[in-house]
Parts: structure tokens; C-alpha cells; sequence
């Protein structure tokens, strides 16, 4: 059984046909048909049903093509990360990360790698934990950044740091003047939180029934910076994430601790622990990880 074999019966599979196959594979249509038949000869199999209309992969088939496919993905891999042992001159890195990180880590982290890879492009994909999930599960992204927990077990989990979540409270509003503020200072308030499949609301959520107290959501959005806006205008009160109160902004609500248990989350890197990281992924994540507030051990599972 040969590499280019493997090549071959993949691109009749993708394509449907010999012919378009063949031109895939920049090789002739009968040396193409030659070594799949050579193929099926070997296996003691048939990988296609051939008529004069089309070309349909026999059940045998569709087994086969997805390892196949499979190896031929690891072998491409393989070849990328042995030309980037040394270097990294061009290549792209796909990050999948949570909207209430992405605008507060990334920036100056993106802006230090660009500066000493210039041929490597950072693409950011903004989205909700689940379908970041979906998106590392699918090798969509090279790896994604939230917070816990996760669920699948197929990933590969790097802790990053762990932030307080601090009260963010109107200019206006009575908490704003208190030196200590317990969660049951919150009892009987209006809440505006992120939506529904946000992790940061549903945390907010989890702090205020753990602590016994009972929120009135008035309001929910898909922006940090829009949730900021409507607590400065009196709306309501909210949990906002530490590295998203230090960023400087207009119409600032009023930041407060909680008094222990303080809530918080913890943020992590995590990939698709079935395909390596390229070289290019391994550097920028490893360039992240330095340049988050601190280090913390791997929870126990």
C-alpha cells in the first residue's frame, strides 16, 4: 500500500469520478484506475462500484476512505511541523475565544507575535464556549480560549489564570458608597447579565443561587461593553470580569469586590487532543501564556 495510492482513492471518493480525480492528482485517468484496482487487489476489497454514469464508494469503501483521509491529514501535518522546526515564516494560527476575553487579552498579544512573525496571520473567531467546543472538535480552530468548565474529554487543557469577577454597580446606586458589600447585598436588585449560553451569565447566575440570593434580570446582551453602558445608566447592577473593568471607557459603572467567597473564573486553553498543534499555534499559545497575570496550577479533576 503506497501514500500516493491512499491520494488517489480519496480524490475519487471527493470528486465522484475518475477522470476529475485523475486531473486532481495531475496524473493520467487509466494510471489513476491502474493503482486503485492494484489497491482493491491488495485490500481483497472493492472501494468503488464503476458504471458508465458513476462512480459510487462501496460500503468497504466509505470505511476505508475515512482512515485514509485520516492518514493523509497526519502525514500532511507532519510535513508542515518538520519545515517549522526551525522557523516560522508564513502560516496561519486559527484562535477560538470567548467575547468577554478577546478584546482585553488579545490585542497586545497578537500585536508582539505579528511584529516578530509577519507572515503569520492570527484569525480570532468570537463565539459561546459550546460552539467554540464544536469548533475545536472539528479542527475549525487550532485551539480556543474560555473559561470552566468543559465538558469533552477529547480536549487537551491548559490552565491560564484565574480573575475575580467584580460588582459593577450605577454611579447612582447605594452599593456604590459601601466599604464591604456581602452577596446578600445584592438580595432584591435588578441584574443585567450576559445571554443566555454565555458562560459569564450563566456564572453570575450560579454565584447569586449559591449565595442564596434570588436575581431579576431585566436585561441581557451579547456585549460586555453594552452590559457596562446599561449599569452606568441605572439599569441594573452586574458581574463584570476583572481585565474588563481595567480597560478605560466612557460612562464607567462603579467597581466593587465582593467579600469571600469572591466570585470568579478561571480561563484555560484548550485543543482537540487528537491533532497536535502546528508551530506557529504552539508559539502564540505559548507567547500567551506569558502574558497572562499568573501562572495556576491544573485543577483536579
Amino acid at each position: 500500500m503506497e501514500v500516493h495510492q491512499l491520494r488517489y482513492v480519496v480524490a475519487v471518493a471527493r470528486t465522484g469520478s475518475f477522470s476529475r480525480a485523475a486531473g486532481d492528482c495531475h496524473i493520467s485517468q487509466p494510471s489513476l484506475s491502474q493503482q486503485v484496482r492494484k489497491l482493491e487487489e491488495e485490500l481483497g476489497e472493492r472501494l468503488f462500484e464503476r458504471d458508465r454514469r458513476r462512480t459510487r464508494v462501496t460500503s468497504s469503501g466509505e470505511r476505508f476512505i475515512v482512515r485514509a483521509a485520516r492518514i493523509l491529514d497526519e502525514l500532511a501535518e507532519a510535513e508542515r511541523e518538520a519545515r517549522e522546526t526551525h522557523t516560522i515564516t508564513r502560516g496561519q494560527v486559527s484562535v477560538g475565544v470567548l467575547p468577554t476575553i478577546a478584546p482585553y487579552l488579545l490585542p497586545s498579544l497578537i500585536g508582539s507575535f505579528t511584529e516578530r512573525y509577519p507572515g503569520v496571520q492570527i484569525v480570532i473567531h468570537e463565539d459561546t464556549t459550546a460552539t467554540l467546543a464544536s469548533l475545536v472538535s472539528s479542527y475549525e480552530v487550532d485551539f480556543a480560549i474560555a473559561s470552566l468548565p468543559l465538558r469533552d474529554t477529547a480536549f487537551e487543557i491548559a490552565p491560564l489564570f484565574t480573575e475575580e469577577l467584580l460588582l459593577a454597580v450605577p454611579p447612582s446606586h447605594p452599593l456604590a458608597v459601601k466599604k464591604s458589600i456581602s452577596a446578600g447585598d445584592l438580595e432584591n436588585s435588578t441584574f443585567v447579565l450576559m445571554k443566555e449560553g454565555h458562560c459569564l451569565g450563566d456564572q453570575a447566575l450560579q454565584f447569586c443561587h449559591q449565595s442564596g440570593v434570588q436575581p431579576r434580570v431585566i436585561s441581557r446582551s451579547a456585549q460586555v461593553e453594552t452590559i457596562r453602558r446599561l449599569v452606568h445608566a441605572g439599569l441594573g447592577i452586574s458581574l463584570i470580569p476583572k481585565m474588563a473593568a481595567a480597560q478605560a471607557a466612557p460612562e464607567q459603572p462603579i467597581y466593587r469586590s465582593l467579600r469571600a467567597p469572591r466570585p470568579q473564573r478561571t480561563i484555560v486553553a484548550f485543543w482537540n487532543r487528537r491533532r497536535p498543534l502546528s508551530r506557529a499555534a504552539t508559539v502564540f499559545l505559548e507567547d500567551l501564556r506569558e502574558s497572562c497575570p499568573r501562572p495556576i496550577r491544573r485543577p483536579k479533576t
